[in-house]
C-alpha cells in the first residue's frame, strides 16, 4: 500500500493549485473539482457578503474557497492580517480594504505560480498594505505574537499536519488574537484507503478531519472559545460534538478560535 507522506502531499497540491494558476481555472467549479465538494462549497466567489466589484477578474476568477472568512473575522482598521493559503489573493485584498491603510495584511502560499499571480494583482491593484511570502502553514514566515487576526479559507484541509497549522497559527498571534477560518470539514472519517486518493486529497474532499478531531487539535495548540459551524446550519454549534462511526459526511465549516 502507498504510504502517505508530507512531501507527498505538498507535492500533490501544489502540482494541482500551480496548474489552476497557470490555467486560470475559475474557482472550486473548475473541471477537475468533485459534484460533492461543489454542491458543499458552492463556487468561491459566490460565497461573499461583501462587495466583490472592486476586484478585477484575476482576482475573483481564483477565488478557490468553501466560505468567507472575511465577514468572519469581524477586521478593524489599523490590524495585522494573516492569511493562510493565501491563493491568487481574494481574500487578502478584501482584508486590506478593511484594515486600511495603518493595517496591514500578510499571505503565505507554498504555491510559486499562486504567488506570481497574487503579486500581480497586487501590482494591478496597488495594494500597498498587502505582502505575499512563500512557505509553508506548517512552518509560518512570520513573527511570533504579530499578528491581530488569522484567516484562511479552503486550506486547511490540504495540510497532512493539521495540528502543526494550529501550533503555528497560535504561535503568530497576538494575545487575544483571533483565528477566523472557512474550511472543509466531516462528521465520521474518511478510511485509509480513501485518504490515499491523492486527486481527492488535493480537490479539499479526503484531507477533511472529522469535527472532533479538528476542535482538539485547536485545543491543543492553546486556542480556547473554539466554535464550528456547519456553514448550512450556522446557528448549531459542534465544536463539543462527539465523534459519530459512520461514513464521513463532508461540509464547509466556520471555524473561530482565540489565543488566550
Amino acid at each position: 500500500m502507498t504510504t502517505l507522506t508530507t512531501e507527498k502531499i505538498h507535492g500533490e497540491v501544489q502540482a494541482r493549485y500551480g496548474r489552476i494558476a497557470t490555467e486560470f481555472q475559475t474557482g472550486c467549479c473548475a473541471a477537475d473539482a468533485e459534484a460533492s465538494f461543489i454542491e458543499e462549497c458552492g463556487c468561491g466567489a459566490e460565497l461573499y457578503d461583501t462587495d466583490l466589484t472592486a476586484l478585477p477578474q484575476d482576482v475573483t476568477g481564483l477565488s478557490l474557497g468553501c466560505g468567507d472568512p472575511i465577514t468572519l473575522a469581524e477586521l478593524q482598521p489599523g490590524q495585522t492580517v494573516l492569511d493562510l493559503g493565501s491563493g491568487g489573493g481574494i481574500d487578502c485584498f478584501l482584508a486590506a480594504k478593511q484594515v486600511g491603510p495603518t493595517g496591514y495584511v500578510i499571505g503565505v502560499d507554498m504555491t510559486s505560480e499562486m504567488l506570481a499571480k497574487a503579486n500581480r494583482n497586487k501590482a494591478k491593484m496597488a495594494a500597498d498594505n498587502v505582502e505575499f511570502r512563500q512557505g509553508y502553514i506548517e512552518d509560518i514566515p512570520v513573527d511570533a505574537n504579530s499578528v491581530d487576526v488569522i484567516i484562511s479559507n479552503c486550506v486547511i484541509n490540504l495540510s497532512p499536519d493539521k495540528l502543526a497549522v494550529f501550533h503555528e497559527a497560535h504561535r503568530v498571534l497576538k494575545p487575544g488574537g483571533k483565528l477566523a477560518v472557512s474550511d472543509m470539514v466531516t462528521q465520521g472519517r474518511f478510511t485509509p484507503q480513501e485518504r490515499l486518493d491523492m486527486s481527492r486529497w488535493a480537490g479539499c474532499i479526503t484531507g477533511a478531519e472529522d469535527i472532533t478531531d479538528y476542535a482538539a487539535w485547536l485545543k491543543t495548540a492553546g486556542f480556547t472559545d473554539i466554535s464550528i459551524r456547519d456553514k448550512g446550519a450556522p446557528t448549531v454549534e459542534l465544536a463539543d460534538s462527539i465523534s459519530l462511526d459512520q461514513a464521513a459526511r463532508i461540509f464547509s465549516a466556520r471555524i473561530t478560535a482565540y489565543k488566550p
